[in-house]
């Protein structure tokens, strides 16, 4: 009886210890953190169609899934069709999970962890490099022992979009900073000219102090407030009060578009591989005096794409738009702006007295393009606040109005559209439609 029991401890115990190392390997992308011994409590996905949105006609309604509770930000890999998001765990940590947007089949899902800043959510968003994709989560925050002043520093966790293979990165760092990616590394500076570069693939912080800054010859103005824009494939993307170029390689002086005046370039928006400026019509020309010269040029070389322009405004914005680019690169939109980089050919949406017509927020690469008619920006027009709804076709330049109520999409990847909405208990809603056919 003695032998039996023992044997049937031990048949017992090797199920137990099954279990635990089946429940150790599960959840994926670097599994749990040492200690992570309270229940999980991931954003919800759901398995039906809990949310109704009005979307537009050419997306289902149907939802293939919804994720509720998420943080504000989300970052897409176009290239393996997945999305990326943030939620809550435990002990004010933070996790970072994955799906696949053409079927909402969870993803790998990261480690939680705690930032500097424990109190809000991190920011997300995508980096490549060497043809490899990464997640990205930043905070700003201090660390310290309670002994000696505390630093503050960048916190970086840097994701390999494909197996959720995690690096951390810290860079000290004092005075709130600007975190971007628009080149193959993650862009920190303070508004004017320090910076570092962070490679996503290595770690490695590469620092540039205000006094390394060149400045093309013969640029007055390039000296005048001074700011690292971006990061570009041949290196940082800097702006005077006028002008702008790229430390050690073209300057806009020289890439300047046709009927421009070469010394008025200034940067409104820098995406991957592209920036869009603003620029005075050379003097002389018939509209100089009301019209201003908008141009997508080339960040690798500075060339001008295309052009298009517009009527100057009353008032000059404190802040222009963002440019926002097709998943393939084809198309750009950027306020009352719309440009198809493959056909050359650009629109500016106005009124006969120079009144922007609308404000685009998102395109695709089926050549739509999403935005409101009376929204300032693009986040009012995608909350659906301040303006009609409506679709621009890239085929015939026309402009649709929507069914008043409508949601439109923020980007789409894999066939799927993805849109968000906030509920009555301020939990956001992340939604992905199909597109029809």
């Amino acid at each position: 009886m003695r032998q039996r029991i023992v044997r049937l401890a031990l048949v017992g115990g090797v199920i137990v210890l099954a279990l635990l190392l089946l429940l150790a390997t599960c959840g994926g992308g670097g599994g749990r953190d040492a200690g992570d011994d309270e229940p999980e409590k991931p954003a919800r996905r759901s398995a039906g169609p809990t949310t109704r949105l009005n979307v537009p006609p050419e997306y289902t309604a149907r939802q293939v899934w919804e994720v509720v509770g998420a943080g504000p930000d989300y970052a897409v890999s176009h290239t393996t069709g997945r999305l990326a998001y943030l939620e809550k765990a435990p002990g004010n940590r933070f996790r970072l999970r994955t799906l696949e947007t053409g079927t909402g089949r969870a993803g790998w899902s990261g480690e939680a962890w705690r930032p500097p800043e424990p109190l809000s959510f991190p920011k997300l968003f995508t980096v490549t490099k060497d043809d490899r994709q990464f997640f990205v989560t930043w905070s700003f925050g201090k660390a310290g022992d309670g002994l000696s002043p505390a630093e503050t520093f960048v916190s970086l966790d840097v994701y390999d979009v494909v197996d959720g293979e995690r690096r951390r990165v810290e860079v000290p760092w004092t005075g709130a900073p600007t975190v971007t990616a628009t080149g193959p590394g993650v862009l920190i500076t303070d508004g004017r000219t320090n910076s570092a570069v962070v490679d996503p693939v290595t770690g490695e912080v590469s620092r540039v102090a205000p006094s390394a800054v060149t400045y093309p010859r013969g640029c007055a103005a390039c000296k005048e407030l001074t700011e690292v824009r971006g990061q570009t494939a041949g290196g940082l993307l800097l702006s005077g009060v006028r002008e702008f170029w790229v430390r050690g390689g073209w300057f806009s002086r020289r890439t300047a578009p046709k009927g421009a005046d070469p010394a008025t370039g200034v940067p409104t928006s820098v995406a991957p591989g592209l920036v869009l400026a603003r620029w005075r019509l050379a003097e002389g020309a018939e509209r100089a005096a009301t019209h201003r010269m908008w141009t997508v040029h080339d960040a690798v070389n500075g060339e001008p794409v295309v052009s298009v322009e517009c009527h100057t405004p009353a008032v000059e914005p404190g802040r222009h738009p963002q440019a926002v680019v097709s998943p393939s690169g084809r198309y750009l939109v950027a306020g009352n702006l719309a440009f198809d980089l493959e056909e050359k050919k650009g629109f500016c949406f106005e009124e006969e007295d120079g009144a922007a017509r609308l404000t685009l927020a998102s395109v695709t690469d089926g050549g739509s393009a999403y935005g409101a008619t009376t929204a300032r920006d693009a986040e009012e027009a995608l909350d659906g606040v301040g303006g009609g709804p409506v679709r621009m076709n890239f085929t015939s330049w026309d402009v649709e109005a929507l069914a008043p109520n409508t949601r439109l999409p923020e980007m789409e990847t894999s066939g799927v559209g993805v849109f968000r909405w906030t509920d009555r208990e301020d939990r956001l809603h992340l939604l992905g439609h199909p597109r029809v056919g």
